[in-house]
């Protein structure tokens, strides 16, 4: 797909609302654009999770998960770019589900929704998923610590988001097992990821050609 002039729709989270970045104009979003010549549309909200909550949360902009937020973004589109799941895994109360679910209160029933509610919303257009960045707190099966019961570390959701994008034929890149990015390295944290989640201006950087190149060959 050749990027320039074309409309990209980006849903996610802080990382796609450029949270670590020095300006906003530093965001993996406002890159592309601008170095493709292309219209991306921005709607990353920091804190928000693809599946819904039974409880709310202590922000109330986190309850404002990927499937409700389908409604309001734009009709029209040459690509729509899916990147959630690290909140999910961090904090909530959805369970994890089995693949069979289609309830938008487990991770799994929601993950079908998204996609269902994306593929009749934009037909034919092409729906690309991102998996979720390594972070330092991956390996706790509590999230960022506070989750009851306890649950899948933050690989076993990138395997989910990866079974059901495949289910559904939708491209993944899969950024946990490419991206480069692993803030466990000392250099890697320091130089691209200062928190152990958010990209800098230097990690967005890397985003915004890995996204880029995987777009350019749908």
């Amino acid at each position: 797909m050749d990027l320039t002039g074309k409309k990209i729709l980006f849903l996610g989270d802080s990382i796609t609302e450029g949270c670590g970045a020095s300006d906003v104009s530093k965001c993996f979003v406002s890159l592309i654009a601008e170095r493709e010549k292309a219209t991306c549309v921005n709607y990353g909200i920091g804190g928000t999770r693809i599946a819904k909550q039974t409880t709310p949360s202590a922000e109330a902009r986190w309850d404002q998960d990927f499937i409700s937020r389908v409604a309001g973004m734009e009709d029209e589109a040459d690509a729509i770019v899916v990147f959630g799941g690290t909140n999910d895994f961090g904090h909530g109360d959805a369970p994890i589900g089995s693949f069979e679910d289609r309830t938008e209160y487990s991770f799994y029933g929601a993950l079908h929704t998204l996609y269902i509610s994306l593929i009749e919303k934009y037909p034919g257009t092409p729906i690309v998923v991102l998996t979720p960045l390594h972070r330092l707190t991956e390996d706790n099966t509590r999230g960022d610590g506070f989750k009851e019961p306890a649950s899948l570390t933050l690989k076993g959701y990138v395997d989910i988001i990866r079974r059901v994008a495949e289910y559904y034929s939708l491209p993944v890149l899969d950024l946990y097992a490419t991206s480069g990015l692993q803030p466990k390295v000392p250099v890697i944290q320091e130089k691209f990821m200062p928190d152990g989640l958010h990209p800098c201006d230097a990690g967005y950087e890397i985003l915004a050609n890995k996204i880029t190149q995987f777009l350019k060959q749908l």
